[in-house]
């Protein structure tokens, strides 16, 4: 899935807002959605497959934060595109 597919989707678009204030795992992640853990799972390996999002083990957790290599790709298309 390429980051624009993910994006194209609401609730993803909202975790990527949420993890852009810093780096949260994923129960916590899920807290803050009215829907249920695996859907949020889903959209976390959508987000990781996109290069949106990346996973960090620490001890039993798993702590997502934004990618920042996918982010800036986004970034550098979006300057392309201002520039028109």
């Amino acid at each position: 899935m390429d980051s624009f597919a993910a994006l194209a989707d609401p609730t993803r678009r909202r975790i990527i807002e949420t993890l852009a204030q810093g780096p949260l795992s994923s129960g916590e992640i899920a807290g803050r959605f009215d829907i249920s853990a695996p859907a949020i799972s889903q959209h976390l390996k959508a987000l990781r497959t996109a290069r949106l999002v990346r996973v960090r083990i620490a001890a039993q957790w798993r702590i997502y934060e934004l990618d920042e290599e996918g982010i800036d790709e986004l970034r550098k298309w979006v300057n392309n595109i201002k520039r028109y």
